[in-house]
């Protein structure tokens, strides 16, 4: 049924439709709205069976939902930024324990200095954690993609992020379509746990091993994502059949056919992108765009026969790591090396702590993609200001701002010119 209603309650019923027998939470913006509206059901008696757990901390949070997962109950939680940093250590546990545990992530920076707006740095953070992380384009995705991972954590026993953008998304009212209860249940069964603790039956979890049992754990975790490759996209296949809409899969292309230039992007930022490509298309410009849903585990096959046609890959990242790039970048890059004649890779940092993507900079920077080879990843609108400022500063311009096509020609026809002098 479709409703006008603000992305973390369209979140937070669709969770409850998947009949959650404990949720634990400790509030964090921007993901607060979604396990209080789930607290609210829970209250008002329309999700039975499920106890809601107040605690002191996020670390606590995962730690009771560890609990209550290794006891054979199908647990939730959410969190954000900070909080998941919190958290670590049990994000570590949860994964190694091999507990099916769904987690919504409100993506937010991380600080210092702090900053409550959308990036991706806290799930960049734990990325090699052992959890399955997808990335919902839209707020009907977000909703959506809970259903999925629910059943996709429990039929491989590893637990799973759903990373939706803080505020962009979590905080937006819009149009979602929200499936009744019989729906719901007949794409996700009862849960049945692999494993649970037993008073009759007592085993202890966790607990210390030497190196050759530890390898062979985090073995059976690689293992585990290799397999959700084609669980995923099996999972896609029936959610639409039985929802009549996509939602999940590895990845989605949009005008990808005879694209010169793929764009590959995560997150509620596709839809700007998209609008951008509408608008080159109509200008004449062969620009496609890969947006990718699974992070990890990260689809390298899939996305390698996506752009193996493209001259140029522009790789938009939402994080940053610190003293090497964009961290998508850098798993976007490890896939097309594989290409005996791989397309030229452009990786571009954008709207880090909620800073804006303007289309006008996107445009920019996809033009300049096609016709400037670029040397490490590029700050949207910020190298082009560091370039003007640089030659104000030598009194080769009059204005400093951005739009800098030209000034980043210049620079790099004095690189070149430098590099020939030293090498004449």
């Amino acid at each position: 049924m479709l409703h006008q209603i603000e992305g973390s309650k369209a979140m937070a019923r669709t969770i409850a439709l998947c009949r959650p027998q404990v949720v634990c939470a400790y509030p964090i913006t921007p993901q607060t709205h979604i396990v209080e509206g789930v607290g609210d059901l829970i209250r008002l008696g329309e999700l039975g069976n499920c106890e809601f757990i107040n605690v002191e901390s996020e670390f606590a949070a995962l730690s009771v939902a560890i609990g209550a997962s290794a006891a054979g109950a199908r647990a939730y939680t959410a969190t954000a930024s900070q909080g998941l940093l919190f958290m670590a250590e049990a994000v570590y546990n949860a994964a190694g324990l091999g507990l099916p545990i769904v987690m919504t992530l409100g993506n937010r920076a991380i600080g210092a200095p702090i900053n409550i707006w959308n990036d991706h740095s806290d799930a960049m953070a734990l990325r090699e954690s052992g959890w399955i992380q997808l990335f919902a384009e839209s707020n009907q995705e977000a909703a959506d993609l809970h259903i999925v991972a629910f059943r996709l954590a429990e039929e491989l026993s590893v637990p799973t992020m759903v990373c939706v953008d803080g505020f962009i998304l979590t905080h937006a009212v819009e149009r979602i379509d929200i499936p009744d209860q019989a729906a719901v249940d007949a794409f996700l069964p009862p849960y049945e746990p692999m494993q649970s603790l037993d008073p009759a039956d007592p085993i202890s979890i966790g607990a210390m091993v030497g190196p050759d049992a530890f390898t062979e754990v985090r073995y059976l975790q690689y293992f585990k994502q290799h397999s959700a490759l084609t669980l995923i996209e099996k999972l896609a296949v029936e959610f639409e059949q039985r929802f009549g809409r996509e939602a999940g899969g590895l990845l989605r292309t949009y005008e990808a056919e005879d694209a010169a230039t793929l764009v590959v992007a995560m997150g509620s930022i596709n839809g700007t992108i998209k609008d951008v490509i509408d608008e080159m298309r109509a200008e004449g410009v062969a620009i496609g765009l890969v947006t990718l849903i699974a992070f990890r585990p990260f689809p390298a096959d899939a996305l390698r026969q996506a752009l193996e046609r493209a001259r140029n890959v522009v790789v938009i990242d939402r994080a940053v790591d610190v003293g090497m790039g964009g961290p998508l970048a850098s798993n976007v890059a490890i896939a097309l090396r594989e290409l005996p004649d791989p397309p030229a890779m452009h990786s571009a940092i954008v709207g880090l702590g909620g800073r804006p993507t303007p289309k006008a900079s996107l445009h920019r920077l996809f033009r300049q993609a096609a016709i400037h080879p670029w040397e490490g990843p590029h700050f949207l609108d910020l190298n082009e200001r560091v370039a003007a400022r640089e030659l104000h500063r030598r009194g080769k311009t009059r204005r400093v701002g951005p739009a800098a096509e030209g000034i980043l020609k210049e620079l790099e026809k004095e690189r070149v010119e430098k590099l020939a002098e030293r090498t004449s």
